[in-house]
């Protein structure tokens, strides 16, 4: 079953129970991908909806962050529970070996000799990374382990 699919039985099934958060959050989903087909003007493929769910993704980490910083915890709460749903419809996220380990093939592979060849290792790594790990982590850890070289 693909990814849309997969969004499209869950939010029937959200209505069903009327499970509002899911469903709101399903919708938004649905809604995002639908804008991002317009703006390709064609179908997508799996990995433009797992980039669609990943941006939703990380606008949901941003505004924890920021919702946090003002003492606003009931929303940030409730940016947490959507970011709990929009991350079940990504792949399996990176543990920080595995991440590390696919940081150093890629400095490897990009023959870096220091942080000036940050951008080198991020293009080679970012598409293999996509939708399992956060690039603001990644790229963070790729300028700890360049900074060491």
């Amino acid at each position: 079953m693909s990814l849309l699919q997969r969004l499209d039985v869950d939010l029937k099934v959200a209505m069903k129970k009327s499970d509002s958060l899911r469903t709101s959050v399903l919708r938004m989903v649905k809604a995002a991908i639908k804008n991002k087909q317009i703006e390709k003007r064609g179908e997508l493929f799996e990995e433009d909806i797992i980039s669609v769910v990943s941006m939703l993704s990380k606008q949901r980490r941003e505004s924890i962050e920021l919702f946090s910083k003002g003492g606003r915890e009931d929303l940030a709460e409730k940016e947490r529970q959507e970011l709990e749903i929009l991350q079940s419809y990504l792949p399996r996220q990176l543990t920080p070996e595995e991440l590390d380990r696919l940081i150093i093939e890629a400095i490897k592979e990009s023959s870096a000799e220091g942080i000036k060849d940050m951008g080198k290792v991020m293009r080679i790594l970012m598409p293999r990374v996509k939708g399992a790990a956060d690039g603001r982590i990644v790229n963070q850890r790729v300028r700890e382990l360049l900074e060491k070289i």
